[in-house]
């Protein structure tokens, strides 16, 4: 060792090595777990996602819920509004259950969104007296049980094998629509209350897809936000699902 240090001056260069290794080490994992995890932290992405299974977009900003706390939610507002006693929503912020009820000011839209979830060990199911499945029968009680009597179609007694897109789960009795028309605020606000129903309850109502008002959310995206529809006839607001809400469970069977 001499007197002015110079074994000091080697810690500098350890550090500088280690740190550099660190930074080996990083690169190599995000190699490995892939550019999900690079997009998934982007800036205005959900960063509640990767501890809430649910979000509601509120004035204040992204409020998270479980998926236990969603349901309680989506089924107050949506008893409210019929003037039906609602369960204890104790527990969840108040914004939230306004955004719900009321949607963004001025403009009704997407404001809740669920983590996807698609089991995969189903049993594929045949068509039953209503033209739907027993699963897509399932949902359509569970709606009605919140909802009251809908207006309803895209099925039918035998089933249906024309008026929608090829290879349609309307064609296997999977699918329901729900209308809301004429296409006014008044209607978009009401239809937005059943979507985000049916995506707070798609793990235990097994749906696949809900399409509304130019917009998509499936059980496939384990991101589950709300996406863009990209209808087939643009001007053609039946197809661009702007008058109906859609809603499709899963197949089942062979994955």
């Amino acid at each position: 060792m001499t007197a002015d240090g110079a074994p000091g001056r080697r810690r500098p260069a350890r550090a500088l090595l280690g740190l550099l290794l660190l930074l080996g080490i990083l690169a190599g994992a995000l190699a490995l777990l892939g550019p999900g995890v690079l997009s998934a932290l982007r800036p205005g992405d959900d960063w509640l996602r990767w501890g809430s299974e649910c979000t509601v977009e509120t004035a204040d900003g992204k409020v998270g819920l479980d998926r236990e706390e969603a349901q309680r939610a989506t089924t107050a507002v949506a008893l409210a509004a019929r003037g039906v006693k609602s369960p204890d929503t104790s527990g969840i912020e108040p914004a939230v259950l306004e955004r719900l009820a009321d949607g963004s000011p001025g403009d009704a839209g997407a404001s809740l969104a669920c983590r996807g979830s698609a089991a995969g060990d189903l049993p594929e199911q045949q068509l039953t007296g209503t033209g739907l499945t027993p699963r897509a029968e399932q949902l359509r009680e569970a709606m009605t049980e919140v909802f009251g009597d809908q207006s309803l179609g895209g099925f039918a007694p035998g089933g249906i094998g024309h008026g929608h897109g090829e290879e349609s789960a309307h064609y296997d009795g999977r699918a329901v629509d729900v209308f809301f028309r004429p296409v006014t605020e008044e209607n978009r606000r009401a239809g937005w209350l059943l979507a985000h129903w049916l995506v707070a309850h798609a793990e235990d109502l097994d749906v696949q897809y809900v399409i509304f008002d130019d917009r998509i959310w499936s059980a496939h995206s384990s991101r589950g936000q709300w996406q863009d529809y990209d209808a087939p006839e643009p001007a053609n607001e039946i197809l661009r699902h702007l008058d109906h809400v859609h809603v499709d469970v899963l197949r089942g069977g062979p994955v």
